[in-house]
């Protein structure tokens, strides 16, 4: 246990922003909510292991499309949506948790600790950003025994789309219900959800996954003064991770569309052009002949050459000088949901593009029995 410092709101945000995967919020909006929750109170950073199994966390998040311009989202929605989930269950909350790390979502829990009591538990739901709530629901996305309590605070009053509400029913059909409010209340709303005991998020969320955030976030601030190019190394050494390529933004494809941004971007680099697959986050690269690159859950970033920052899918620009960035996911923990079939198809459908057989590594294990049965022919 440690209280949360104005050191590691910082670095929260920078280490945040290369898991953002394009997605997570924004820099701005962590900063602001970081800083907000420190001077409220004096938050501290728990790992799992030091709750009782019996200890009730909740996941405190954002809903909605980075690129979204019509929202209003404060600090006090935070704490409301927590509030109102405390309100409807029946026993005592003890922590909460963020479902993925992010330029603001790293942060997502630390304000509603503070102005509660509550602790931050060292542990994600995802180690990346992604698209769906059910992406970050520890593996509960397609259960039907589980009800869970979800509750949204968020929107501006002053054109009447402020919305509170809570539901209770399967991950599933709230999540959806959640996605809804989300679009409605301007296209981000503040949420918490799936009130769980400690010994469910030991099994199956990304353990230490706040503390992986803030550690990258404080070699970012390290190697700044140094320039853009030493951020680049500096993080493709803490990571372990590759650049895919360096080269310019020549087409950026993505809309709008019930709290998704949707589409695709193109990165010309020499001899080649990557092409981005986006649901508000990075979900898979591939190159101009239909190469799959890197693929969800692999962690994919794009970086700002200029300034050697990471640079939201909201805030790329045609002409823009990028890296494409790819942690692959052997090298992060992960969790229960983005080992959940049933995760995956809504946003294939959207994107039209296969996610299983990469998430999964379904190609090459057919591909090792098609040699393997070769094997066993020649040798028969």
């Amino acid at each position: 246990m440690r209280e949360l410092t104005r050191d590691d709101v910082e670095a929260a945000v920078k280490g945040g922003s290369v898991f953002a995967s394009g997605g997570g919020g924004w820099v701005d909006h962590g900063l602001e909510i970081g800083h907000a929750a420190l001077g409220l109170g004096r938050p501290k950073l728990l790992s799992i292991d030091e709750l009782p199994d019996d200890a009730i966390i909740l996941t405190c998040t954002a809903i909605g499309a980075p690129a979204g311009r019509d929202w209003q989202m404060l600090g006090k929605d935070y704490i409301k949506a927590v509030q109102l989930v405390i309100d409807k269950y029946d026993g005592k909350v003890a922590g909460v948790m963020t479902p993925q790390n992010g330029m603001s979502s790293t942060i997502n829990g630390w304000l509603p600790a503070a102005a509660l009591g509550l602790a931050v538990i060292d542990a994600t739901g995802d180690i990346r950003a992604h698209p769906t709530g059910k992406m970050g629901s520890l593996g509960l996305a397609s259960s039907i025994d589980y009800e869970t309590i979800q509750a949204v605070a968020g929107g501006n009053p002053e054109n009447g789309s402020y919305i509170e509400l809570v539901v209770k029913g399967t991950p599933a059909r709230t999540s959806n219900i959640l996605r809804t409010a989300s679009d409605m209340a301007g296209g981000f709303i503040a949420a918490a959800r799936h009130p769980l005991p400690a010994k469910y998020i030991k099994e199956h969320a990304a353990i230490g996954g706040i503390s992986i955030a803030l550690e990258l976030g404080r070699t970012i601030l390290k190697a700044e003064p140094d320039g853009p190019e030493a951020v680049l190394k500096a993080v493709v050494r803490k990571t372990k991770g590759k650049i895919l390529g360096r080269g310019t933004v020549t087409a950026k494809n993505v809309r709008y569309s019930g709290a998704f941004d949707i589409g695709t971007i193109e990165v010309e680099i020499p001899k080649k052009t990557l092409v981005l697959h986006v649901m508000n986050e990075y979900m898979a690269v591939d190159d101009q002949k239909g190469k799959r690159l890197t693929t969800f859950p692999d962690v994919i970033t794009t970086f700002d050459l200029q300034t050697g920052l990471p640079v939201s899918v909201g805030d790329i620009r045609e002409g823009m000088e990028v890296a494409v960035f790819s942690i692959d996911k052997s090298k992060i923990p992960l969790s229960s949901s983005v080992k959940d079939p049933s995760v995956y198809p809504e946003v294939e459908e959207a994107l039209g593009i296969d996610l299983q057989s990469y998430a999964f590594d379904k190609e090459k294990k057919e591909s090792k029995v098609k040699k393997e049965s070769k094997e066993i022919e020649v040798y028969a």
